[in-house]
C-alpha cells in the first residue's frame, strides 16, 4: 500500500484496537498491508495520525512465532504449506496522533478526546494530505514525540506529502523552514533530519 490514497478517496485498511490521546494502534484487516512510515491516516472522520511503526506479530501474544522454512523453497511455499499462517498472524500500525477535526476545521494539535476502539483507519487521498500538510504546525507534535525513531517519522511524513503537491520541492522547503524553526537550537539534530529530505543539496 502506497503512502497516498491514489483513488481519489481515502483507503480502508484496518481498525483501532488501542487508543490514547497522543496515539493509536491499529490492526490492519489483511497481513502485512500496512502503509508506509510516515503516512497520513484518519480514524473515523476527525483524528488524523502519521504512521510511526509497523509490526507484524503472533495474534496471541504468549505463543512466538516460529520458524517454518527450513524445507521449503520460498517463503510463499511456506504460506501454501502453512495457509492457517493467514490467520495466526497479525499487522499493526502504530499513529502518531497530529491533528483533528473540529466544528468541520482541521485543527493541528492534540485531540480532545481518543478515537473510539474499533473506529476504521484509511489512508488520505492525495486531496486530503494537502489540505492536511499545507500547514506545518503538527511537525512540533512529531518534533516533540517521546519516540526514537521521531526524525525518521517526520521526514518520512514530509516526503511522502510532498507528493501530493503539484510543486513537491517547494513544499519540502517550506516544511524544513518550519523543522529548522523548532530546531534553531540543535544543528546537529536539525542537520540529520534534513539530509533525510531529497532537498537537492
Amino acid at each position: 500500500m502506497r503512502g497516498v490514497s491514489t483513488q481519489g478517496v481515502a483507503t480502508r485498511f484496518g481498525e483501532v484496537v488501542e487508543a490514547s490521546i497522543a496515539s493509536v494502534v491499529g490492526q490492519c484487516h489483511r497481513l502485512y498491508e500496512a502503509p508506509p512510515l510516515g503516512t497520513l491516516v484518519r480514524a473515523g472522520d476527525d483524528v488524523y495520525g502519521v504512521v510511526s511503526g509497523v509490526a507484524t506479530a503472533s495474534l496471541d501474544p504468549t505463543r512466538r512465532v516460529i520458524a517454518r522454512g527450513a524445507d521449503a523453497a520460498s517463503e510463499a511455499e511456506v504460506y501454501a504449506e502453512h495457509p492457517q499462517l493467514e490467520r495466526l498472524l497479525r499487522t499493526d500500525v502504530t499513529l502518531a496522533i497530529v491533528g483533528h477535526r473540529e466544528g468541520g476545521e482541521v485543527r493541528q494539535y492534540l485531540p480532545p478526546l481518543p478515537p473510539r476502539i474499533h473506529m476504521f483507519l484509511y489512508v488520505c487521498a492525495a486531496d486530503e494530505v494537502r489540505t492536511f500538510m499545507s500547514r506545518h504546525d503538527h511537525v512540533a507534535l512529531l518534533v516533540r514525540a517521546a519516540h526514537p525513531a521521531a526524525d525518521d517519522v517526520l521526514a518520512a511524513a514530509l516526503r511522502l506529502a510532498s507528493a501530493a503537491f503539484d510543486d513537491p520541492m517547494a513544499y519540502l522547503v517550506e516544511a524544513s523552514r518550519a523543522v529548522a524553526v523548532l530546531l534553531a537550537s540543535d544543528t546537529g539534530r536539525l542537520n540529520g533530519l534534513l539530509r533525510r529530505l531529497p532537498l537537492g543539496t
